[in-house]
């Protein structure tokens, strides 16, 4: 083979494997004030997401009480108080996302900055914790319309998450998610029954217990 029609033809190759591989690690843009995280492997990318959707929490109108309670969380976990990991419930079109949106229109001037990760990304957030604890930001990981069905093991990911696992967890870091499922696995009517069921768990309580600890 001739050399030309070989760099040729290694070109070729090289520019198909270039769409198969994922791209070179590179440090995020931390001047932005919100980003998104993409699972690739066992690890991730955080995009930077230049105009993200926000505006400020006096646009919203009738969730004045659930909003007092998520602003005096933030502002406890901006000063480096301790402040809890936030589930809110509802119907659809009841203001959960744009409850979270609103907080980084109105605190990103503190430091709060947030990070949209999707269900089936979140078996890569250790790796994205990883990245974050040692940023002197305050980061809302946010998890729109969570829930889980039955099978799905993603859910594990984020309850080391939250528990911190054998490391401690991001002080810098808290979870904010929203569902229009109060309880984020299903559960069933026969594992009430402690018995074996058609299923054959032995333990079917210690099942329930695993499945019902996120919620």
């Amino acid at each position: 083979m001739k050399p030309a029609k070989f760099f040729k033809l290694a070109a070729s190759v090289l520019r198909r494997l270039d769409t198969l591989l994922p791209p070179e690690a590179a440090e995020p843009d931390w001047r932005a004030l919100a980003y998104r995280w993409q699972s690739i492997g066992r690890r991730g990318v955080l995009e930077s997401l230049p105009e993200p959707h926000t505006f400020s929490l006096g646009r919203l109108a009738a969730v004045d009480a659930q909003m007092r309670r998520l602003v005096r969380n933030t502002e406890q976990f901006l000063a480096g108080r301790p402040a809890n990991n936030v589930l809110m419930t509802g119907a659809r079109g009841t203001g959960k996302s744009s409850l979270v949106k609103a907080l980084l229109h109105e605190y990103a001037s503190d430091g709060l900055r947030l990070i949209e990760v999707d269900k089936t990304d979140l078996v890569t957030l250790p790796a994205l914790l990883g990245v974050l604890e040692k940023r002197p930001e305050k980061f809302i990981v946010f998890c729109d319309d969570l829930s889980f069905e039955s099978g799905d093991e993603t859910y594990k990911a984020l309850k080391t998450a939250l528990d911190g696992g054998l490391s401690q967890r991001c002080a810098n870091v808290l979870v904010y998610a929203t569902s229009n499922r109060r309880h984020l696995m299903p559960e069933y009517m026969d594992e009430n029954l402690a018995t074996t069921g058609s299923r054959g768990e032995v333990h079917p309580k210690e099942a329930v217990e695993e499945k019902v600890s996120l919620s």
